[in-house]
């Protein structure tokens, strides 16, 4: 297993057009034979993570199947959210599980918050240089 890897900020664009770098996460999520290649936003101040409707209908996930209902606080405060639990495969890093809190919201981006991605992960950003470190625990 790797000790550390190293991923790039990813240019993108407010609904204003204000360029802006960002951490964005390359990651694999996979539910049973479904897997799905995509990014999570790494947020310090996100205490869950959040999946959007979207993706975890891709991966199978059925909303009424989902019975651990979620209440969501900040911007996302009137959203509903179910949990949802699935594996990641993370560049070379061994597969883990993430719980989401999967909202049937698609205007969200996947985030990678407090819990539980930052209690498997460390993170170390290098925002000058437009990087940053991830190195599992």
């Amino acid at each position: 297993m790797p000790e550390a890897q190293k991923f790039s900020f990813v240019e993108s664009r407010d609904r204003y057009g204000v360029t802006d770098y960002v951490p964005y996460l390359p990651l694999l999520l996979i539910s049973g034979e479904q897997v799905l290649e995509t990014s999570g936003l790494l947020d310090t101040g996100s205490s869950v993570n959040v999946l959007p409707y979207h993706i975890g209908v891709q991966l199978g996930a059925v909303w009424e199947h989902q019975t651990t209902e979620l209440i969501l606080g900040g911007n996302l405060a009137s959203m509903q959210a179910r949990g949802l639990v699935v594996s990641a495969k993370i560049g070379d890093f061994s597969s883990i599980r993430l719980a989401f809190a999967w909202t049937q919201s698609n205007q969200v981006p996947l985030i990678l918050g407090r819990s539980n991605f930052f209690l498997e992960f460390n993170v170390c950003f290098y925002t000058a240089q437009k990087i940053f470190e991830v190195r599992q625990r």
